[in-house]
Order: structure tokens, then sequence, then C-alpha cells
């Protein structure tokens, strides 16, 4: 084992502090990440708080992971030192059952490990990014093309994924009309994504007060949808809306705004249940979906398509010191739209 600097919550619902977390030794198939940055995410909060169940404590939270490769383990065949990679939402999974061997690693039905607060194979817990190094098994790094900036591409290892698996899985393109619902975290890459493949987006916020953004980042159209009316004028207008909120929403409203056939696929979590009246769905043939990140090799084709059309997260750089004020920000929708830490500043 070796310890790094890290934050971490030592108690349910307590501030992040400075600690140290013990790091397993290199193994034959490993490799040792230097952390250059790490996002973060709403789940980073509703994690460390407890508010999606017990965890252990002290838990360093983070699954928006880039950095370089510092060392690599004797039979590691995928990364060389000094390569750009990222670590996302899963570290490990068993490789071997018929999800796994299809690329959904996240389906896995042994259980797949996510990057913080989950047991691993070896029966340890995991520890996420926020600290200055990990070590995590070859087929779980991804490759961060070099048109895309560490600190910009963090957050699309999990909004990025979170967005683009739904888009493709729903087969997303041109002609296809597609709703984004919240312009946040996750709605502002799944706009720029979803106009990258030719869909006619348009975004449903609740007020108008991101308007310019929105279409600055590919949106065509722009609603209120604390203005009523906007549920009467779009009546019928979607092929596919993408939920991206954690809040519940009025989900009989949303599914009239579905043409005959269309889906909408929640991809936010809120806490509370989400009420649905049958007859919203039995009378176009509509259906709700749900959708929760994606496998390696789709996160890897994500990262080559972000590359390739420009799209990156946008972010503001934070020194660790102000994790917990970003936390609140968070919370009160104050950010546009992703914080990232600096992770050089672990060690301050």
């Amino acid at each position: 084992m070796s310890t790094v600097t890290a934050y971490a919550a030592p108690a349910e619902a307590a501030p992040l502090e400075k600690t140290v977390i013990e790091r397993r030794e290199l193994g034959p198939h490993d490799v040792l990440i230097d952390i250059a940055f790490a996002g973060i995410c709403h789940s980073d909060i509703h994690t460390v708080r407890g508010d999606w169940g017990p965890q252990q404590y002290p838990l360093a939270p983070g699954h928006e992971i880039t950095g370089t490769v510092a060392a690599v383990g004797a039979e590691v065949t995928k990364h060389a030192l000094g390569d750009r990679v990222g670590v996302g939402c899963l570290v490990n999974s068993c490789r071997e059952c018929v999800y796994c061997l299809r690329g959904d690693e996240q389906f896995c039905t042994q259980g797949a490990v996510g990057t913080y607060g989950a047991v691993d194979r070896d029966g340890t817990i995991t520890q996420g990014g926020y600290s200055q190094q990990v070590v995590v098994t070859e087929d779980f790094v991804l490759r961060i093309p070099d048109a895309l900036p560490l600190d910009a591409a963090a957050p699309l290892l999990c909004a990025g994924i979170t967005t683009y698996s739904p888009l493709r899985h729903w087969k997303v393109g041109p002609g296809t009309r597609v709703a984004v619902v919240g312009l946040g975290g996750l709605g502002h890459t799944g706009v720029q994504i979803a106009h990258a493949l030719g869909a006619e987006v348009t975004v449903l916020s609740q007020t108008l007060s991101k308007q310019d953004d929105g279409l600055r980042l590919g949106a065509d159209r722009y609603f209120a949808t604390s203005d009523r009316e906007t549920f009467r004028d779009l009546r019928g207008s979607f092929d596919v809306i993408l939920n991206t909120v954690s809040a519940v929403i009025d989900l009989r409203s949303y599914l009239g705004l579905l043409d005959a056939d269309g889906t909408i696929v929640c991809v936010g979590a809120p806490a509370e249940a989400l009420a649905l009246n049958a007859g919203s769905l039995i009378a176009g043939r509509r259906s709700i979906a749900g959708s929760n990140i994606g496998g390696i090799r789709e996160t890897q084709e994500m990262l080559d398509f972000c590359a390739e059309h420009g799209i990156t997260a946008q972010i503001e750089v934070i020194p660790a010191s102000a994790i917990n004020e970003a936390y609140e920000r968070v919370l009160a929708s104050d950010v546009r739209y992703r914080f990232v830490i600096d992770a050089i500043t672990f060690a301050d």
C-alpha cells in the first residue's frame, strides 16, 4: 500500500477535509495516474452526504479524473508513461458476464465497481479522484485525445457519457427532434452532443436566464417551462426528451410534448419518486426510460467524438480548499456549468 493526500468526507453530511488515503501497490495490469484535474459531480454530493444510502467513511469522491500515466505494471499493454488518460465512473467489473463481454460493464451481473464508495474485487473500498494519484486496472483507463484539454475533458467522463450514451442508444441524428430538460452540468453537454449528432435541439429550462448560453452551445430553440404556454405550444413536438434534472418534474406535462412513439429518457436522479399516469403513455404509445453512463468502449467513443467536434465541458477551475463552497454552489445551481478541481492544490 502507498498513501496519497486527498480530500474526503470524514462522516455523513460533514464538510470534506484534507486527509491521507491508501492506494494499492501497482499490480501487473495496473496503471498509476498522476491526477491533474478532478471534476465535481452532483453525485459526489449525494454520496458523501448519505443521500443514496450509508457509506463507509472517510470517503474521497470524484469520478471525473484526468491526468498522466506515472507508472505501469509489468504486463500493461494499453498505456505508457506520460500518456494523457482519464478515469470515469467505473474502475472494475467481472469482465466475464454477457454485459461485460459486450462492452456494457455498467450492467455487470456481479456488480460494476464504482470509482469511489464501492467494494472492489479485492474487497477494498474504492476511493475517488479528489486525490493526488490513483491506481486503476488498465482496462478501465481511457485515452484523452490531444484535442481535449485535461481540465475541460474531466467532466466528460461523467456528464459527457451520461448524455452521449442515451442519445446514441435512441438513435438521435439528422431529422430527430430532441428536447433537453435543464441546462446544467449534464444538460449543457447533452445540447452540444445532440447538436453534433445532427438533431434539431430545444432546451426546456425553468427560465430564459441561460438562453444565450444554450443557443451558443448549439440549441435551435429555448423555452421556459415556468410559462405554462410552453407545454401547450410544443405539444407533440419531440421524438426524444433527455431529462437531465435531479428534481421532480411533472411527467404528464412532459410526456405530452412527445410525438407518437416518442421517449423521455431520465438521466437525472431525484431523491423523490416520480408520479406517472399510465394514460400519458398509452395515448401516444409513448415511453419513459432511464439511462446511466456507458461502458468503457462507449466512453472512449464519446471522448473521440467530442475531440472531433470540439465539444468540452464549460468549467470553473477551483483549488481544493474551495470544494465545500463549490458543493453549496452546485446545490444552489450557481455554476456554469461544472466545477473542476486543480489537483496540484491537494498538496497545499
